[in-house]
């Protein structure tokens, strides 16, 4: 090889030549040197690699390669050289720090020079700047490592694509799929979408979108996955490719269809509810309307299923609502419909009936399937239904037509004793309008205070003293006078309308009360009733304390009289009530003792004081040997127990000496005084004061 310096001359063909090649080295952007065997001296150097490692093109040449570029770098290269100088082409990339103090990444070639004998005489050195191209590299490697840890963690299955051929996938994939990332690997995206929406994908990755949208995909065994998709195309060098996340929206497909049943269906039965069956039975009669055919509609309410509430509580209602619902699927056709309205009120439409005859069998259907025994918490109930029946098109053509004709017939069906079918009879809408207007002059009562108290008093037996009186609502009715409890408390529960009238009747009896002791009068208790409902519905003993507040009544001058289906309702609830009710010193009596489907053992459980024996017990005593065996037991049970008894309804001398004589302590009724209005009962305290 040819010494090649920058000053060697240019002349003649030789320096001609070495001077071209001299430009051609100093102008490449690569660092270039020549060493020569086995001094290792540097014969060559462009002007790049003298003042790379700070020399002049002149100084460098006759350096060893240790002297030209320092005894650091030549410690850190020298196995390349040794490799070099055994023949081999070595090429291998170094980090360097440049004298500026910036750091750079090389390239660096050592490529054997050998005689045509095969001699190796030395080894070109050939080094190019690849700082730019290394720092690029490093990015997409620290990006794709990222990619690589993101895909790794997320719960989200991942795919690159190129033309919709997989290319790579993350674990998550092979989970949502079924499939190992080999099995997928080089085949189509679209042949994993189900067919019906391969359409839509087809067109979503032919448009390059980057929106959701969502597909069903199929799992290795067979399966269909909803899942929502979200493509992006990623731009490289040569051709783009795409990257797709696919989520698994199993659940939340599942939570919509949820959300779309529970809007149309019951949450407690399942079956449809009211939207629904309006909904539904407009479909039908419109259908009805075009084909020509016949339409039933039975409104089925359950009879007296309140004292299943009041007497084993909600859950057992709700069981004994669910049971009564699967029944009533299973006695119609799978064309037909049954739907829940609310509480114990179902409906039934039948269709494409051919006579009136057919409906009246279905409904006799019904209410001989609900004679059958339900059994609830290990007790055996029996329920009847009673159910109206409208027809269309004879009885009316409407939705809410056919609905108020059907209610109005069930109404009938109770009225004629309950457990029967009606059909609905113009007629008929008399009741109906009674009932509605009975709730208006309710309403208005409760808004005027239309009601009035009679108080019938309770003495003791052994001696004829007064322990207290009972407080008896009576209704001030604008047509007809003084009413009972009898004719509007239970229709008021129906209607929601109990509370306000339990918190006047007790406001009331507490006022009067204390008047009548700030006159001197009347230093007993009052008693006054609370319903199944008021007790479930009302925070009893706060309202209680309010009201002692306010009236100023002593608390130990306030008793409750409770039925005994409270007690059987929630224990813990209605226990955590008696209790806050005992400790305001308020008294707690059960009333109508005896008639509930309760076992004796809430008299241990419960903070109780009196037992009132129910009338149905004491009326036709002395006569009845039975009534009296009840009578005796309730007295003895009550007294082994630390409780007082009451007998109500004590009317006459007979009855009055059996009860003392068998110990009851209280008794009330005609004997003793009938239930009178406030003045009254003012003059027949006033002799005793």
């Amino acid at each position: 090889m040819h010494e090649l310096t920058s000053e060697a001359p240019i002349s003649g063909p030789q320096g001609s030549s070495d001077a071209l090649l001299r430009l051609i080295a100093d102008s490449v952007p690569a660092l270039m040197a020549y060493f020569d065997l086995p001094g290792l001296r540097c014969q060559f150097a462009n002007q790049g690699y003298a003042a790379y490692n700070g020399h002049s093109v002149a100084s460098i040449v006759g350096l060893t390669v240790q002297e030209a570029i320092g005894t650091k770098a030549w410690l850190a290269i020298q196995p390349y050289i040794e490799r070099s100088t055994r023949g081999e082409h070595v090429k291998y990339m170094r980090e360097q720090t440049i004298p500026s103090g910036e750091s750079r990444m090389i390239e660096v070639n050592l490529i054997p020079h050998f005689s045509p004998q095969k001699q190796q005489l030395g080894s070109f050195v050939l080094i190019t700047d690849i700082t730019d191209r290394w720092q690029a590299e490093s990015t997409v490697r620290q990006s794709e490592e990222r990619m690589r840890k993101f895909t790794e963690i997320t719960d989200e299955a991942i795919l690159f694509h190129r033309d919709g051929l997989i290319t790579d996938g993350n674990d998550a994939l092979t989970r949502l799929t079924g499939y190992t990332l080999p099995e997928v690997m080089g085949l189509s995206i679209f042949n994993f979408i189900s067919h019906e929406w391969r359409a839509v994908a087809y067109e979503y990755t032919r448009a390059g979108r980057e929106d959701p949208y969502e597909v069903t995909i199929r799992h290795k065994d067979g399966h269909t996955i909803p899942v929502e998709v979200v493509g992006k195309t990623m731009p490289q060098l040569h051709a783009d490719y795409r990257v797709v996340v696919v989520r698994d929206i199993t659940a939340r497909k599942e939570a919509q269809e949820r959300e779309t049943f529970l809007a149309l269906h019951d949450t407690l039965t399942q079956l449809p509810n009211r939207r629904f069956l309006m909904e539904q039975l407009g479909k039908v009669l419109s259908m009805a309307r075009r084909r020509k055919f016949m339409v039933a509609v039975l409104f089925i309410n359950l009879d007296h299923f309140k004292t299943v509430n009041d007497s084993l509580g909600h859950h057992a209602g709700d069981q004994l609502l669910c049971d009564v619902a699967e029944r009533l699927r299973q006695s119609v056709r799978d064309t037909d419909l049954v739907a829940r309205l609310s509480g114990d009120e179902f409906v039934a439409v039948l269709t494409d009936i051919h006579t009136p005859d057919d409906a009246a069998m279905v409904a006799d259907k019904l209410i001989e399937t609900m004679r059958s025994a339900f059994t609830v918490g290990n007790l055996p109930l029996t329920m009847s239904p009673s159910i109206g029946i409208s027809l269309f098109p004879g009885d009316d053509t409407t939705v809410q037509g056919l609905l108020r004709c059907a209610d109005t017939a069930m109404y009938h069906a109770k009225d004629s004793g309950r457990g029967n079918r009606q059909f609905y009879q113009p007629g008929m809408d008399v009741h109906a309008t009674d009932v509605l207007q009975q709730e208006r002059q309710l309403r208005e009562a409760i808004a005027s205070n239309a009601f009035v108290l009679h108080y019938q008093p309770q003495i003791c037996l052994a001696d004829g003293s007064l322990k207290g009186f009972e407080a008896l609502v009576r209704w001030r009715h604008p047509e007809r006078g003084l009413v009972g409890p009898d004719e509007f408390i239970t229709f008021s529960e129906s209607r929601g309308l109990i509370t306000p009238i339990g918190r006047w009747v007790t406001h009331e009896a507490c006022r009067q009360l204390k008047a009548w002791q700030d006159e001197g009068l009347a230093m007993v208790p009052v008693a006054v009733n609370l319903s199944a409902l008021e007790f479930r519905q009302r925070d009893v003993a706060g309202e209680l304390a309010a009201v002692l507040h306010a009236t100023g009544l002593e608390p130990r001058f306030l008793e409750i009289e409770l039925t005994e289906s409270v007690l059987m309702h929630h224990t813990g609830q209605v226990l955590e009530t008696l209790n806050a009710i005992k400790a305001l010193g308020v008294g707690v009596t059960i009333d109508d003792f005896g008639t509930g489907y309760s076992s004796l053992a809430y008299l241990k459980r419960y903070p109780i004081d009196k037992l009132k024996i129910d009338r149905s017990f004491v009326m036709d005593t002395p006569q009845s040997a039975d009534d009296v065996a009840i009578v005796t037991a309730i007295i003895q049970m009550g007294h082994s127990l630390q409780l007082k008894t009451v007998a109500e309804c004590v009317e006459t001398a007979e009855q009055k000496e059996l009860l003392h004589r068998l110990g009851c302590d209280l008794v009330q009724g005609f004997l003793v005084s009938a239930p009178m209005d406030a003045q009254a009962t003012q003059r027949w305290l006033s002799p005793q004061g």
